[in-house]
């Protein structure tokens, strides 16, 4: 049976018949024009073409071409310019990991912690970091002073630089009973409380190294009836 391309001319009484005949259309439409050959299996053959003109050529991508796709780009950028992955991701508004995958496929290693403390220069400690002193507004992770007072202090270089002194002028051990310890067992007192200390809070001076069972002895509700790391009550002022 030949049908004609357009199988709305073909008088037909059912409506189920006419569908058919329109499917056929199509099908007979496209087998004329892809001419694409198909082995005994109904698959089309290796090596066949059914649209050379708007197929893709090698080296092509449905994408735009992106610069960290050259891996001498990105080696220039990763290696030679120092920028991290997550700022050269930045650039390009995708993730660090995108940045990391074409690293590793470039065959770039990516730097190790202690690599990139060197570049950031983390871990200085004082004036020469530079976020030293960098707070409010100022600094980058700044949300809107929603940050508790005591977690900000905590938070802060201040506290790191007070807590790296104190570690290192009690040598680690607790001032009460001269235990040795480490991480969490080792606490940091203050002598003024911390509601009270004002600037003091940082203050290594204010600040003593106790063990987690000294430090619970050392407050007066903790029957500390020595007094012991206890200013005197005319010592204690709030601070501003």
């Amino acid at each position: 049976m030949i049908v004609h391309g357009d199988a709305r001319h073909i008088p037909l009484a059912d409506e189920s018949v006419h569908c058919h005949h329109i499917a056929l259309s199509a099908m007979l439409w496209y087998d004329g024009h892809m001419k694409k050959p198909r082995g005994e299996d109904g698959r089309f053959l290796p090596g066949q073409h059914a649209s050379p003109e708007t197929e893709f050529k090698p080296g092509q991508h449905w994408r735009p071409r992106k610069p960290y796709w050259d891996a001498e780009w990105l080696r220039e950028e990763y290696v030679t310019k120092e920028q991290s992955a997550s700022e050269i991701a930045e650039r390009f508004d995708i993730t660090e990991g995108a940045i990391l995958f074409w690293l590793k496929k470039h065959n770039i290693p990516a730097r190790s912690t202690g690599e990139v403390r060197a570049i950031k220069h983390w871990g200085l400690s004082g004036e020469v970091n530079g976020m030293y002193g960098v707070r409010g507004e100022a600094h980058p992770n700044w949300k809107g002073g929603i940050t508790p007072e005591r977690q900000a202090c905590y938070s802060s270089i201040e506290w790191a630089e007070a807590s790296r002194i104190v570690w290192k002028r009690d040598k680690g051990r607790c001032t009460r009973c001269g235990k040795k310890a480490s991480g969490r067992h080792m606490h940091l007192h203050h002598i003024i409380p911390f509601d009270v200390a004002g600037p003091a809070r940082t203050d290594p001076d204010n600040i003593v190294l106790l063990c987690a069972k000294c430090h619970s002895l050392a407050h007066p509700r903790n029957r500390n009836t020595a007094g012991q790391y206890v200013p005197a009550r005319k010592e204690v002022k709030r601070g501003g």
